[in-house]
């Protein structure tokens, strides 16, 4: 174990240096926020490809793999479906619509297209679920902390949170994306050698088809109880929305670069789904009686590799946590400090003054989702807060709002109150299992969209003349 602790230290000093020094010519909240727009396809496709391969993507699905089979394909292959639609359908639109108004978060559209009371309310609902998300990542870095050091899962999250406050503090976006790419690399290299070798320790595919379970749903690609086709609903529009990725978007430098960049970053998505749940069948026929799926992927890196490619694989996982835990942590900083501190609190303040605060906002945001981590018990059920409440807050407002120009205020709000309420009584009611396939994402989504149509239609038929939007 002390030749995997090494590495890992060695390894995150040097993204905390890159990050320290890339932050050091961070002088403006545009360079924090968007990065100064000038992102290209190349590191727009490494940012976000980096930042969405994170624990739900590794440690989460792998757990998934272990317990369900081939259906957690779907946690990953939903991200890359939502990610071809943001790439050719809203990714363009947004961008265009960030560089004419000098937008720098979604918050600030929402409050453009809409009002101040629509945009104030999603970003709090925002603040509620996002940490839930930086919650599940700092529990993906635990997990691997646990697995080579046995210290208790919330100490590991505690370290990972003040590694990632060390570089994304220094710089925010600008850091991000550079530090992002060194991540991206290993992460490729990493699980490339990882699932052949070990699928060769399993004993080849024969073995895992022979040593998994007999359950006829371990090998549906389409349903496993819970887990299958409905995760679409959950995560394929929260991949459309996601203000992370959409501020990332009013990053780049023009139309083709968010195509190209996003597009590519679905590709990669695409490519990389079945490789942790294949990852976590493996673990399942090796070590079966594991006391939690959250530890199926370092286990088998730490157990089953040799120890150079396993140090490797376990850089690989690291990087995972990290890329994601800091991308939530950009919507929490950007957020707080130019929708609600800005906006609420202090309409006057200087651009050094938001900065200030977007800096400040990541420290408490990661001290908050360390105590959240303690109290989730895995990485997806972290993660699914977070996305469900994305997507049924915000998929309604943003994708009406740019394609259909008469989409009133009233209409987005109907839309957000009835969708989350949906949800949470989904919830409530049902134990979060839902009504059959109908999991509580997909009641509050049907709902958002039921009564935004009613909303809509009721305004173009009683006001037609007066039901414009206010960009």
């Amino acid at each position: 174990m002390t030749f995997y602790l090494a590495f890992i230290v060695v390894y995150s000093l040097g993204l905390m240096t890159l990050g320290i020094v890339i932050g050091r010519h961070v002088r403006a909240s545009g360079d924090f926020f968007v990065a100064g727009r000038r992102l290209g396809p190349g590191l727009l496709f490494a940012t976000l490809l980096a930042a969405n391969i994170g624990a739900g993507s590794t440690v989460g699905a792998t757990g998934l793999g272990y317990q369900y089979g081939l259906a957690a394909w779907w946690w990953v292959g939903s991200a890359a479906i939502g990610s071809l639609a943001l790439a050719f359908v809203i990714g363009p639109r947004m961008r265009r619509e960030a560089e004419r108004l000098q937008l720098k978060t979604v918050g600030e559209y929402l409050e453009r297209r809409y009002n101040g009371t629509v945009a104030g309310g999603i970003s709090a609902l925002l603040w509620i679920g996002t940490l839930s998300i930086l919650a599940g990542q700092l529990i993906g870095i635990g997990s691997v902390l646990r697995t080579i050091l046995g210290v208790p899962h919330g100490l590991g999250a505690l370290i990972g949170g003040a590694l990632i406050g060390t570089y994304f503090v220094s710089g925010g976006l600008a850091s991000s994306v550079w530090v992002h790419v060194v991540q991206l690399t290993i992460k490729m290299v990493g699980f490339a050698l990882a699932l052949p070798l070990a699928m060769h320790d399993a004993g080849g595919w024969g073995r895992v088809l022979a040593d998994a379970p007999a359950d006829p749903a371990y090998w549906s690609a389409w349903q496993h109880g819970a887990i299958g086709w409905p995760l679409l609903f959950m995560l394929a529009p929260a991949f459309v929305v996601s203000p992370g990725v959409l501020q990332k978007v009013y990053g780049a430098r023009d139309d083709r670069a968010v195509r190209w960049g996003v597009g590519l970053n679905a590709l990669g998505l695409f490519a990389f789904a079945l490789v942790p749940v294949l990852l976590g069948m493996i673990a399942r026929v090796l070590h079966p009686d594991l006391p939690s799926r959250d530890v199926a992927l370092p286990t088998v890196l730490t157990l089953d590799l040799p120890p150079a490619i396993g140090a490797l694989g376990l850089a690989a996982l690291f990087s995972a946590e990290l890329s994601a835990a800091d991308a939530v942590l950009f919507m929490l900083s950007t957020s707080l400090s130019q929708d609600l501190y800005r906006r609420y609190w202090r309409p006057d303040a200087g651009d050094r003054q938001v900065l200030t605060v977007a800096r400040l906002a990541a420290v408490f945001g990661l001290v908050a989702a360390t105590g959240f981590a303690v109290l989730q018990p895995t990485v997806t059920d972290a993660l699914s807060i977070f996305y469900s409440l994305l997507t049924v807050s915000l998929f309604v407002p943003i994708v009406a709002g740019l394609c259909l120009p008469k989409t009133r205020t009233v209409d987005a709000g109907v839309a957000i109150v009835c969708g989350v309420a949906a949800l949470v009584a989904g919830h409530w009611l049902t134990g979060g299992k839902g009504i059959g396939y109908a999991t509580p994402s997909i009641l509050g989504l049907g709902t958002a969209i039921a009564s935004f149509c009613v909303s809509y239609a009721a305004g173009r038929l009683l006001t037609p003349r007066t039901a414009e939007g206010h960009v």
